[in-house]
């Protein structure tokens, strides 16, 4: 599944938040969450660099403190979750970054 998120401004530190209620059981809970970047387009040499920090689990929904990355690129991040029942779930996004001053 790809969501698309608001574009960020270069210069910009943001929290983006995956939400997984809608693939886990009612009684089902995130126990792990790992949030990796790559390019979709444009060129990047550093892709993991937009990552900082761990992800933090809240529930049934996952956040992820996103800073720099280059302009004109659209990165794709992929948060990977397993759950108290033993599947391994993945949420994508993609994040254009924009300039500062346009």
């Amino acid at each position: 599944m790809r969501v698309t998120f608001d574009a960020k401004l270069a210069g910009e530190t943001i929290i983006e938040t995956f939400d997984f209620t809608s693939r886990l059981g009612l009684s089902e809970t995130i126990s792990t969450a790992v949030t990796t970047a790559t390019t979709y387009s444009g060129t990047d040499a550093t892709p993991s660099a937009l990552i900082s920090g761990s992800a933090t689990i809240s529930g049934k929904t996952v956040t992820q403190k996103i800073t720099a990355g280059t302009l004109g690129v659209v990165y794709l991040l992929k948060c990977e979750i397993t759950t108290s029942l033993s599947q391994t779930l993945d949420l994508m996004a993609f994040l254009p970054v924009i300039p500062t001053n346009s």
